[in-house]
């Protein structure tokens, strides 16, 4: 079993920390990238960090965590294309494709000794740019991330209930369409009822739902289940999630790996394993979580981040910057 040997949560002075906070006090830049205009946050000055979010989130997902660290860096968050207030142009939305647009935008900032910060899918997309661009990339940080031994999956059966059964049904024409497009499943169905093991205030729901108002602004989170490596289809993005694997656990760069219980991407198993098998790495146990860890644990995630950054830059820590009212 993983051992909270690293940076681990302490109550006392969990006590001490702010409320998880609704309100969002960043004001968002925007950049032209492949004709469309992406939005991010840019915070902080000194060492790049940047954020990447999944499915079906955005820069609001890390909004109690960038004042750890943007007093010492500079804290950059992006909304992936088709999410947050990025545009949503008429593209395929796929794997490949948003990966495109991340690169251009790296490239267009001018990024420079990056520590990513992912989660869900910003972590196939991450460890994809960390794997092709590793003399810009000082160190990565995960949590429910796409990674093997979990993901790829082999077949359905390899995948437990009700997840996969879930997968199947994403996954089918018209089926999917009526969850995704017409229900807003990932928002109303995940984030509001089984992905944040607190419950979500309608403030931080409708920041949420926000992006996704209508039947066609859903299309990037249907196609999001869609590119799940199963059975090896889509091969292309099989080929790298298994990649981005291979690398993680031989690369040597500094790694912080977050983990809940039960979790949901990464069960207990799986933490195990990558605990067990990644070179350079350090653990941190958050406790009780199922998919979307920043809203149950934000401060001890940045707390651990900030901690980790310290150690890394050779530098002490300082206090976080101010807290927004909630």
């Amino acid at each position: 079993m993983v051992e909270p040997t690293s940076r681990t949560t302490d109550p006392v002075l969990a006590k001490s920390t702010p409320a998880i906070s609704a309100a969002f006090p960043f004001d968002k830049q925007h950049i032209e990238i492949l004709g469309s205009q992406m939005a991010y946050v840019d915070q902080g000055e000194g060492p790049v960090i940047l954020f990447i979010h999944g499915n079906p989130t955005s820069s609001y997902l890390w909004r109690n965590i960038i004042p750890h660290v943007s007093n010492r860096h500079r804290a950059i968050a992006v909304d992936l294309i088709g999410m947050g207030d990025s545009d949503q142009p008429d593209i395929d939305y796929r794997f490949t494709t948003h990966a495109s647009y991340l690169d251009t935008f790296i490239d267009a900032l001018e990024l420079k000794d990056i520590i990513l910060v992912v989660h869900d899918w910003g972590s196939g997309l991450g460890m994809r740019y960390a794997r092709l661009n590793q003399d810009n990339v000082r160190g990565i940080v995960l949590m429910e991330a796409l990674l093997p031994p979990a993901l790829p999956a082999e077949s359905y059966e390899a995948i437990s209930e009700p997840a996969s059964s879930l997968f199947r049904n994403l996954r089918t024409l018209d089926v999917g369409e009526e969850m995704v497009l017409d229900n807003n499943f990932f928002v109303e169905g995940i984030l509001g009822q089984v992905g944040v093991a607190r419950q979500l205030s309608r403030q931080e729901l409708n920041a949420y739902r926000a992006p996704f108002s209508t039947r066609e602004s859903r299309r990037p989170t249907l196609q999001w289940p869609r590119e799940i490596p199963i059975g090896g289809e889509p091969g292309d993005v099989a080929a790298e999630i298994s990649a981005n694997g291979e690398w993680f656990y031989q690369a040597e760069l500094p790694k912080l790996f977050f983990f809940a219980d039960p979790g949901a991407l990464i069960p207990p198993e799986a933490a195990n394993y990558i605990a067990e098998n990644a070179s350079n790495i350090q653990v941190v146990a958050l406790g009780q979580a199922t998919h979307f860890v920043q809203e149950d644990h934000p401060h001890v995630i940045g707390r651990a981040l900030a901690a980790w950054l310290a150690d890394l830059d050779g530098s002490p820590e300082n206090p976080p910057a101010q807290w927004p009212a909630s």
